[in-house]
């Protein structure tokens, strides 16, 4: 019975009597092959809009040492290279795992899929944990259920780049608290004015706009029940320009409030939503500004 090769790391079984005085050649390439599976990086260029399949051989093609190896068997694969059109890399069809960077450039896709199996798209310019149980490639990083953590270094939190619409929650335990050592803010957002003025109170929570104008202020758009937000509505150099509500705005006695009319100066207004309507909470008006 002549040698085999192992279905994933394709390593030689070596059969009784078979290879009479090459056994320490052989053994050494079956080293190199687990030392490229475990530590080994190689780099492959995927330019352009074909599809790529990586490179796989048996172990005794790696006959020098685990920078020699093929693609297939490295434990981390970086792809490279201007991307025309979106496009799939094929690895073996066998259990397997990755670390993964696609620092490919340009507007497309990459899959990266087991041959004949479902894959991954790879957010470009980012590194990825994913293993293949042969027909399927899964990505860790977008399945990692809760996660523990004492403390955060990361300067900017986010929502997977991949999903629209996704936001983030904090919850504690019991009656645990969440606790903020230094300020936090929403920054200042400037409207754009006009004859209607529009609010996304989801991306401009805190707003100013300078009427040039008498105006009319649309309903606040993506607003959540239990929000907070709050405009400053500010006089230009000529002054007394009028603001029409919209009736999603609920003020006290279901009075909207007249404007200051001196030039320059501004009117602070609070408003906390329902789910339904803008009800004020608080107001400060004829504010010096600067």
């Amino acid at each position: 019975m002549p040698s085999s090769f192992t279905s994933r790391l394709k390593l030689e079984r070596q059969a009784s009597g078979e290879n009479s005085g090459t056994w320490g050649n052989l053994v050494n390439y079956v080293f190199n092959r687990i030392d490229s599976s475990t530590k080994g990086y190689q780099a492959v260029n995927v330019a352009g809009n074909a599809n790529v399949t990586l490179t796989s051989n048996n172990s005794t093609t790696n006959i020098d040492d685990s920078t020699t190896d093929d693609q297939v068997h490295n434990a981390v694969l970086e792809f490279t290279g201007a991307l025309t059109g979106n496009i799939n890399v094929f690895t073996d069809a066998v259990e397997t795992n990755y670390t993964v960077f696609n620092n490919t450039s340009g507007s497309y896709t990459l899959t990266f899929a087991p041959t004949g199996g479902s894959g991954v798209t790879l957010k470009q310019n980012a590194k990825t944990l994913v293993y293949t149980d042969g027909s399927t490639m899964f990505d860790v990083m977008a399945n990692l259920g809760d996660i523990n953590a004492t403390s955060v270094t990361s300067t900017d939190i986010k929502a997977p780049g991949s999903n629209a619409n996704v936001g983030i929650s904090f919850t504690t335990t019991g009656s645990g608290f969440i606790k903020f050592n230094d300020a936090a803010y929403n920054p200042e957002a400037t409207l754009t004015d006009g004859a209607t003025i529009s609010w996304d109170a989801q991306a401009q929570p805190v707003a100013k706009v300078t009427l040039a104008g008498n105006r009319t202020l649309e309903a606040a758009s993506n607003g959540i029940a239990g929000q907070f937000v709050s405009l400053l509505v500010i006089q230009d150099g000529t002054g007394s320009r009028t603001l029409t509500w919209n009736a999603v705005y609920e003020f006290a006695s279901d009075t909207a409030p007249t404007l200051t009319t001196t030039a320059n100066l501004g009117d602070l207004f609070v408003f906390r939503y329902n789910g339904t309507k803008w009800l004020e909470v608080g107001r400060n008006q004829a504010l010096t500004l600067s």
